[in-house]
């Protein structure tokens, strides 16, 4: 396609600090982790990085939040912010620098560093007025879970037990990752049997708040191997921001997410993907609550709609499924650092091509899919992004 990405970008190293409570350390400690360790995986130094960008909402003002951690020396350094996709918007920064011709080798950093902020969930929350009315995270997307329930026929029960599989597959995949916030392996009655938050959406349903950063060295395709013999080309970045519809319009049926649907289409056309179920090798997507992986899975093509619960009681998206999904934990397992989010799928992806993933690692893996969705379901911005060897 006219414009196109694909496979003009590669990926040479990757670096991801451990996600949690990280008290004794700052946002600078986490930056400087996660440089170092895709430093080390690409084989590159500070002085090699031509220009760099910063994806973070609460933890970083300006490049100088990276660029004075990382002593980089006069070069540019460009804060991006994007909601929950801001780690993929500081990718894609660096991509189309690449992709362009103006730069040869590009960093691109996320981070965020929230338990310090002393809240119990996504800071500023407490105060959305205006255009939004007063509403919770949790809340939100419980409305998505029990609208869904209601319109393909489940049961309160076969509903909650359909949520309780998905996050009790990823607290498996998460119990393998030595990264994880959340390791500790689940139970369908620990799931069904934890407090409420908003129902039907319970404590095992929400992902937690956390720390931490994701690092990625990119350069052009033809220089890639150079630096190592396994790069991860990048093979699709999509970005679809909402025009804020669905709040608009009683027409908006809160089982779906239109922009996550028209990000996959994007790019499934951008890395010339026919049918991604049968394609798509793995996926990390935004997981925010049960209900949101459940969906998503419907709004990326690999479940039909309304008929998610199929694949999911067929253990389709387990490691050794069809098409496994949240290989290492996912947001369930890892929390959301909002700014390292998406990086963090990236490492995770890159790891499993190059059959690195360990305990995790899924057999001979082609192409991997992250997704990222900041806001409200009706309102999101999305970002899409398809990696393979």
């Amino acid at each position: 396609m006219a414009g196109s990405i694909k496979d003009r970008v590669a990926i040479i190293g990757m670096g991801c600090t451990r996600f949690g409570e990280l008290w004794d350390k700052g946002p600078s400690d986490l930056i400087v982790e996660a440089v170092s360790e895709a430093y080390a995986d690409a084989g590159v130094e500070a002085k090699d990085i031509e220009a760099a960008w910063a994806g973070t909402i609460f933890s970083g003002m300006g490049g100088r939040s990276i660029s004075e951690p990382l002593k980089l020396q006069y070069i540019p350094v460009t804060r991006v912010e994007n909601a929950c996709g801001s780690g993929h918007e500081a990718i894609r920064g660096a991509a189309y620098a690449v992709a362009a011709g103006i730069h040869d080798i590009c960093l691109a950093v996320g981070f965020e560093k929230l338990k310090d902020e002393g809240t119990s969930g996504i800071p500023g929350m407490e105060n959305r007025t205006n255009t939004h009315f007063q509403s919770s995270g949790p809340g939100m997307f419980a409305i998505m879970a029990t609208r869904y329930f209601n319109r393909y026929g489940l049961s309160p029960e076969e509903g909650k037990t359909m949520l309780a599989k998905i996050s009790i597959k990823s607290h498996h995949n998460g119990s393998l990752n030595p990264k994880a916030q959340y390791r500790n392996v689940l139970t369908l009655e620990q799931v069904l049997n934890a407090p409420m938050i908003a129902w039907p959406l319970g404590l095992f349903d929400c992902c937690g708040v956390s720390d931490g950063a994701a690092a990625a060295i990119l350069t052009r395709a033809d220089m890639a191997k150079k630096f190592r013999p396994d790069p991860v080309y990048i093979k699709a970045l999509q970005i679809c921001a909402s025009p804020t519809s669905g709040r608009m319009t009683l027409e908006y049926d809160y089982t779906h997410v239109e922009e996550a649907y028209r990000a996959g289409m994007a790019a499934y056309a951008e890395a010339g993907i026919k049918e991604p179920r049968k394609e798509i090798s793995m996926a990390e997507v935004h997981d925010c609550f049960s209900i949101t992986e459940a969906v998503t899975m419907e709004d990326l093509q690999y479940s039909p709609r309304g008929r998610v619960k199929e694949d999911i009681e067929a253990g389709t998206f387990h490691l050794d499924g069809e098409l496994p999904v949240q290989p290492d934990g996912g947001l369930k397992c890892f929390g959301h650092p909002i700014g390292a989010s998406g990086i963090r799928m990236l490492y995770e992806l890159y790891l499993q091509l190059q059959g690195r993933a360990e305990k995790r690692q899924i057999k001979d893996p082609k192409l991997g899919l992250a997704h990222n969705m900041g806001n409200e379901p009706y309102a999101p911005v999305v970002s899409v992004c398809v990696v393979g060897l």
